[in-house]
């Protein structure tokens, strides 16, 4: 007799998606983000770092993406300061301006996952939020 196998009929439950939190000052790019994203990780967005801070109290993230030169915030003290309270967190800068010096100083104060310039290639934005995202859960796992 030829019995059915119940566990393939019964549909699994997808995987949590991987929260995020993305910081931008303008409402059109945090917009074009959070279409790009959503369909992949569980995505938050802040206007300010005020805000960000503000949400950072009450839930957890895997990345954070930070426009570096904000009005009401610098997006790239604000990755700092991140590291130092959430060190688990992937921080990733998006930034417009160009300048090696800052650069190199950025990745190393706020130990970036990475940087990304303006304008950003959407395809290239998930990619590297994926793969900060596997970079916490690996992080986390080894403590």
């Amino acid at each position: 007799m030829n019995v059915p196998d119940l566990k393939s009929s019964v549909p699994t439950a997808a995987a949590p998606k991987a929260a995020i939190l993305v910081i931008d000052d303008e409402q059109s790019l945090l917009d074009v983000f959070v279409a790009a994203l959503s369909p992949h990780f569980e995505v938050t967005t802040a206007t300010s770092t005020r805000e960000a801070e503000f949400i950072l109290y009450k839930k957890s993230f895997k990345v954070v993406i930070a426009d570096h030169l904000m009005a009401g915030g610098n997006g790239m003290s604000f990755l700092v300061r991140a590291r130092e309270d959430y060190p688990y967190m992937q921080r990733i800068l998006v930034t417009g301006y160009m300048k090696p010096e800052m650069l190199l100083w950025s990745v190393n104060e706020a130990a970036l996952f990475r940087y990304l310039l303006k304008p950003v290639a959407l395809n290239e934005l998930i990619k590297v939020v994926q793969d900060a995202a596997r970079l916490h859960d690996q992080s986390v796992a080894a403590r």
